[in-house]
Formats: C-alpha cells, sequence, structure tokens
C-alpha cells in the first residue's frame, strides 16, 4: 500500500513500504519545489521500468549490456486533449551489436507499465476514508 500525507503547504510524504519520498510542485505553481510534481513521478515510472526490463532480460539472455541511461521528455502541451506524448530515449551501455540493440529496443516497449499505461482500461474509484463503498 502507498500512503501519502501532506506535510506542509503542497508537500506530500510519500511512503512506499519502507520508502520515503517527497512530492511537490514548483513556486511557479505554489509550492516549494521540494520534490518532483505528480507527472514527474508518473513519468519516472515507465523509465524506471524499461531499464528494469532490460537489465533483466538481457541477464536472463546473456547479453552483454552493461548499464543503461534513460531520458524521458515530456510532451504535455495537449493534455487537457487527451493527448500526452513521452519521447524516452535509451543509452545502452555494453559491447552490443545492433541486432542486440534492436532486440532490447523492442523489448523496453514490453515492459509493465508500457503496457499499464498503453493497453489496460484503468479504473480509478476516489472515496474518503471511512466511508462505505
Amino acid at each position: 500500500m502507498i500512503r501519502i500525507h501532506n506535510s506542509k503547504g503542497l508537500q506530500q510524504q510519500i511512503e512506499i513500504g519502507s520508502h520515503q519520498l517527497v512530492g511537490d510542485v514548483s513556486p511557479e505553481l505554489g509550492g516549494d519545489g521540494a520534490g518532483p510534481d505528480p507527472h514527474d513521478l508518473f513519468d519516472a515510472s515507465i523509465g524506471t521500468c524499461k531499464a528494469m526490463t532490460l537489465l533483466l532480460y538481457a541477464r536472463q539472455r546473456g547479453l552483454p549490456l552493461e548499464g543503461i541511461d534513460v531520458s524521458v521528455e515530456r510532451d504535455d502541451s495537449e493534455e487537457r486533449d487527451g493527448n500526452y506524448h513521452l519521447i524516452i530515449e535509451l543509452s545502452l551501455r555494453g559491447p552490443l551489436d545492433d541486432a542486440q540493440r534492436q532486440q532490447l529496443l523492442r523489448i523496453a516497449d514490453k515492459c509493465p507499465i508500457h503496457k499499464l499505461m498503453t493497453t489496460t482500461d484503468i479504473q480509478i474509484e476516489t472515496r474518503l476514508a471511512g466511508a462505505s463503498a
């Protein structure tokens, strides 16, 4: 379970198991900029998932992937119209040939978060604590 508590202003303390994060928004939006905003956390989840998926896949297949850097760029200029565009750039490190690089690129789109974001009908129920469902 994830728990989120307001700490001060717009800052949110995020508890995920034993991990502690801070979410906030920029001063231009009324926050203190003390942590990533919700869009940043959303975007980071897919970049993190792609990196982990590729590292696990390479390990299982014996591919010489030594490391990976992921860059996520957001174009949210049409978000209000229902379009949210992420450009994800993968920097693969290690003595990989072109075929292995292309194989890893294909696998990147099979990460669980990519599939969740693009193929799943997500239902969200928001309710007040203590209220009956």
